[in-house]
């Protein structure tokens, strides 16, 4: 059975960012006109009995997260959008933002209705300057039209929707530092418990969801929790969006359903369309740099968050990124490397001072100037630096050198042996430049 697109649907149409396209081709705000009409509870209920998971990278039930809310408090309650989006090989919520921008501003106003809050904040990268504006023109009319503001519909429930312009930290991603970042301060990660559900922004109970996460709110409450959930397979329900980049003819976001396989995605005639340049597959980091590498033989397996995991890596936040037989796996955990390391808050020390110690091991290796110690003493460091930190960002930096050391350990001994990089001499060339700039 075919795969129809329901998040991406439209967005080729040249005026899908519109409140007018968006009532006309999606029934605009339905969804959040029949939310109104339940209880904040059945709310909840109904986006559990769906089975959404955050899309955000860790595949978080949504419906629990909002439940674990603080309800009896006096204080807000806040909902943080997500928008961060700098995980490498992830471009997909700029998509949803930029296109189809009020799916999102009708998704963080049914959060608001069903934890109890009356404020959504929508945490944006940066660089995302020209998404900014198509969200907050959205944003504009959605006030014009009555879907957000004071007593919507007249049903005496207030909501209003910011959007906070971040600075381009890759660490504002996780949720802690967002909340800092949101008020003022360094992104840098929060000790937990509390948890942001009792005492999140402003000190106040707060639910952070990703962009695409909110973006299936408004389906699911229109269509129904097992519309949703019968989109995938168990407990991995709903449209899931792809973002595939690298060595293929047709990169892209694609929308599919979690029963897809990794091996569809990059070489289906719908998706990526197999190896650009008649190279041939390698490996692909299939959720966003900073989880394991999968080989070609583990490609049959669901694109699905229980599905990846069972092959051995993680869906994180979707973003394949596809290598050819020319990537030299020492340089590929450098480049990734020399982003973490610059990319770190610097709050824990493993952290800090470790992805700057791997990162020149690594060049040393890269530069032919490494010694049979090294391999040992990266695997070593990488080693103390995964899981001793107080967010995942230590997970993330340490695992390119502890994949890439796991499947591809040759490569680094030929390094060492050789003092150069074994891939054809052509590739050299082009990366050489690369290598040493750096």
């Amino acid at each position: 059975m075919a795969y129809e697109p329901v998040l991406t649907k439209f967005v080729g149409q040249p005026d899908s960012f519109t409140l007018a396209a968006y009532l006309r081709d999606q029934q605009g705000y339905e969804g959040l006109k029949k939310a109104l009409a339940l209880q904040p509870s059945d709310v909840i209920e109904q986006v559990k009995a769906s089975g959404l998971r955050g899309r955000g990278g860790a595949g978080f039930p949504t419906g629990m997260k909002w439940q674990f809310v603080q309800k009896d408090t006096p204080k807000a309650k806040y909902i943080c959008c997500n928008a961060d989006e700098s995980e490498p090989g992830t471009f997909k919520d700029h998509v949803l933002m930029e296109r189809n921008p009020h799916l999102l501003i009708e998704g963080c106003a049914i959060a608001c209705y069903a934890i109890g809050a009356k404020t959504a904040y929508i945490y944006i990268r940066g660089e995302f300057y020209h998404v900014q504006e198509h969200l907050e023109a959205a944003i504009a009319e959605a006030y014009a039209g009555g879907f957000l503001g004071k007593n919507i519909f007249g049903t005496g429930f207030d909501c209003d929707v910011y959007v906070h312009r971040g600075a381009g930290a890759y660490e504002a991603g996780e949720e802690t530092a967002l909340i800092e970042s949101l008020e003022g301060k360094r992104a840098q990660p929060r000790l937990k418990p509390p948890f942001p559900a009792v005492a999140g922004l402003y000190q106040s109970p707060t639910a952070v969801n990703n962009v695409e996460t909110l973006c299936n709110v408004p389906l699911i409450i229109k269509n129904g929790p097992e519309w949703f959930a019968a989109m995938g397979p168990e407990k991995n329900g709903g449209p899931k969006l792809y973002c595939i980049s690298g060595h293929v003819k047709r990169p892209g976001v694609y929308e599919a359903s979690m029963h897809t396989t990794l091996r569809e995605l990059i070489f289906g005639e719908q998706f990526a369309q197999g190896m650009a340049n008649g190279r041939s597959f390698k490996a692909v980091i299939p959720g966003g740099s900073s989880v394991p590498v999968l080989l070609e033989h583990q490609l049959d397996a669901p694109a699905s968050f229980d599905g990846v995991q069972k092959a051995g890596s993680l869906l994180g936040s979707a973003g394949l990124i596809v290598l050819d037989d020319t990537t030299c796996m020492v340089w590929l955990a450098m480049n990734l490397l020399h982003f973490y390391r610059h990319e770190s808050c610097g709050k824990c020390t493993p952290c800090r001072e470790g992805g700057d110690w791997l990162y020149k091991l690594l060049q040393r290796v890269e530069r032919g100037e490494g010694q049979p110690k090294d391999i040992d003493l990266l695997f070593g460091v990488a080693s103390n630096i995964a899981g001793k930190t107080l967010c995942a960002f230590g997970d993330a930096a340490a695992t390119p050198v502890l994949t890439t050391l796991k499947v591809f350990r040759e490569e680094y001994e030929a390094h060492v042996r050789e003092g150069r990089c074994t891939l054809p001499a052509e590739w050299r060339g082009r990366h050489a430049a690369h290598a040493h700039a750096h």
